[in-house]
């Protein structure tokens, strides 16, 4: 299957996407029928699911599953996005067309079932493409045009991502190594005609760029043949990381950190779940939580309920951090980290923070806006200071908004740090969140530690 499979892929997807919605709205809207005397007007009634439906097939195009290397967060995050987005232009249609034939509570039912079976559909549809393309199906024809490191590297991507679809057929070279001598199809002088006589569908070309007439020639007859030409640029001299690269007119400027929460976007999404996350918390679990702890933290030691301390935020800005207090009053607080067997710690303290309740004041620093519910977590300034001179990109992590819970927390580097090896694993985890977030990312991140807090966490002290 070649390069027809990937619109059959593309229009199962959306015939899928419109039958989930249809029916969706379908069962409701009879089910309905049996509680409602008064009928909407079945013409507008349809001219609105069919709006709908012709809303959603523009969504649907942002989505491309059929997209080779496309990871599922990456695609799920984008699903997500999309039916935000559907659901907020559904119940505008609703109200300006007033049609108060679904109640409240079958709305929400509706887009919730619709979520659920949109995001069901997905997974399946994505690992079934996956399946088919190991086996053979909806692969294209692939060659290398070039040798060294980053031909090993792009041909080492073909064979370890089958489930991808590139088919790799050889490469060519004006010399073949012993190396790649099984791969090797000839000269670089002999491309064109292979690719002519093979039907390749894609070139990639590890040529250095002082080759450029060479290059341009393999373009310009890839382009006049319909073979997708990709560069392979050698930056492993500068940088070994994912870079892009945007253009400010016809002048190509390289990036070389994706940071995905710079797109206005993704922000808006990201604070949008903070407020809505940190109101549910405040409103239906602190207060039933804080007359309790308010009393055994005052029955532990004297002082206040609440920790207060300055910590770095965003962009190197400074902001008070709220905590239950977890510790008797003390000098070193503002300079000493609680290691283990801290006697410091009372004893409702150390309950606390093995569940992470001394952090529930926290989402009063969310919903002002000078934290995240999920981001790298902040640090007092002291630790700050000391920490941007021994760690290599430590201040990378104040790119965005510190969090209460974060990717390193949930892959075990929370607690104590006075070891340099360790905080630069948790400043390495931060940095990928950053130039790898998504929203399912964030969904993630609660999800696991939400888990930590019941099953408890051994750095957790």
């Amino acid at each position: 299957m070649m390069g027809s499979g990937s619109q059959k892929i593309k229009m199962v997807n959306l015939i899928g996407d419109l039958l989930i919605i249809n029916l969706s709205f379908g069962v409701f809207a009879f089910l309905e029928h049996d509680k409602n005397e008064v009928l909407p007007d079945l013409w507008i009634y349809g001219f609105v699911l069919f709006s709908l439906n012709v809303v959603w097939f523009f969504l649907n195009q942002k989505q491309e599953i059929h997209e080779r290397g496309k990871r599922i967060d990456k695609l799920l995050n984008t699903v997500t996005k999309s039916y935000i987005l559907f659901i907020l232009i559904s119940m505008s249609f609703i109200a300006v067309f007033k049609l108060s034939y679904f109640s409240r509570e079958s709305l929400f039912i509706t887009f919730g079932i619709l979520f659920a079976f949109m995001i069901s559909w997905k997974f399946i549809l994505f690992y079934f493409i996956r399946l088919a393309r190991i086996a053979g199906f909806n692969y294209r024809k692939v060659i290398i045009v070039g040798d060294g490191a980053m031909a090993d590297s792009i041909h080492d991507y073909f064979n370890k991502h089958l489930f991808n679809g590139f088919k790799f057929v050889g490469y060519f070279a004006n010399e073949s190594s012993e190396k790649h001598s099984a791969w090797y199809l000839g000269n670089v002088d002999q491309v064109k005609d292979y690719c002519e006589q093979e039907n390749v569908d894609e070139i990639y070309c590890t040529l250095s760029l002082a080759e450029s007439k060479t290059i341009y020639d393999l373009l310009s007859f890839s382009d006049n043949h319909l073979i997708r030409f990709r560069m392979v640029p050698d930056f492993s001299g500068f940088f070994n990381k994912k870079v892009s690269i945007d253009f400010y007119d016809n002048i190509p400027v390289l990036s070389v950190r994706n940071e995905p929460l710079g797109e206005m976007v993704n922000r808006i999404v990201k604070r949008s779940f903070d407020i809505v996350f940190s109101l549910l918390v405040i409103i239906c679990i602190f207060p039933i939580l804080f007359p309790v702890l308010a009393l055994l933290i005052k029955l532990s030691s004297k002082g206040p309920v609440f920790f207060k301390q300055l910590r770095t935020g965003k962009d190197n800005i400074e902001f008070n951090c709220y905590k239950f207090r977890s510790m008797t009053v003390n000098a070193q607080s503002d300079t000493m980290q609680a290691v283990k067997g801290d006697a410091r710690i009372t004893w409702i303290g150390k309950i606390m923070r093995k569940t992470n309740l001394d952090e529930l004041p926290q989402f009063f620093n969310v919903l002002m806006g000078q934290m995240s519910v999920v981001g790298p977590r902040p640090h007092m300034l002291k630790h700050t200071e000391e920490y941007s001179q021994l760690i290599d990109k430590f201040m990378v992590r104040h790119l965005v908004k510190p969090g209460i819970t974060g990717w390193a927390q949930v892959n075990g580097f929370r607690g104590e740090t006075g070891h340099d090896d360790r905080m630069e694993k948790r400043v390495e985890y931060d940095v990928w969140y950053l130039e790898n977030w998504n929203f399912v990312l964030d969904l993630k991140i609660v999800y696991r530690t939400l888990f930590n807090m019941v099953v408890g966490e051994k750095n957790a002290y």
